[in-house]
């Protein structure tokens, strides 16, 4: 039987430090301290190459369950809908107007942060209401 993985979630963007910093903010992550040595990150990233300087950062959960999040930067911009995204899950066990409230009241604190609010889909038979959204960089993601 193969054992279980452990995950990282990747996310390509252009200002890594930036989105993490959001996604911290959306998820209650924190991110790591600087390297050893240094004061802050900024700190850190004077030391590196020009080339190399914000091309990444990381968050995690506090708690140490959910995943590393890796944010790397990359050249081109988004220009498709994602292939992947993440769900966010504020309305868990909730229905019908309750639900909306939760997930009314996330998405306005989110907004705040820079999110953008796509489309709010109503339930169906087969599924709960949720709301998609855009992070700061335009990547999709949902919160159910």
């Amino acid at each position: 039987m193969a054992s279980v993985k452990q995950i990282q979630v990747t996310f390509d963007c252009a200002e890594p430090q930036r989105v993490a910093r959001f996604w911290c903010e959306v998820l209650g992550y924190v991110a790591p301290p600087p390297p050893e040595g240094f004061a802050t990150w900024e700190d850190f990233d004077r030391t590196q190459p020009p080339e190399d300087r914000g091309s990444w950062f990381a968050c995690s959960d506090p708690s140490g369950v959910g995943p590393r999040l890796y944010f790397q930067r990359v050249p081109e911009g988004k220009v498709v809908k994602n292939r992947l995204h993440l769900d966010v899950r504020v309305g868990t066990g909730l229905v019908g107007e309750e639900r909306l409230a939760v997930l009314e009241a996330e998405c306005a604190r989110l907004v705040a942060l820079g999110a953008v609010r796509v489309q709010l889909l109503l339930a169906d038979e087969d599924n709960e209401s949720c709301i998609v959204m855009q992070d700061i960089e335009g990547n999709e993601f949902c919160l159910d």
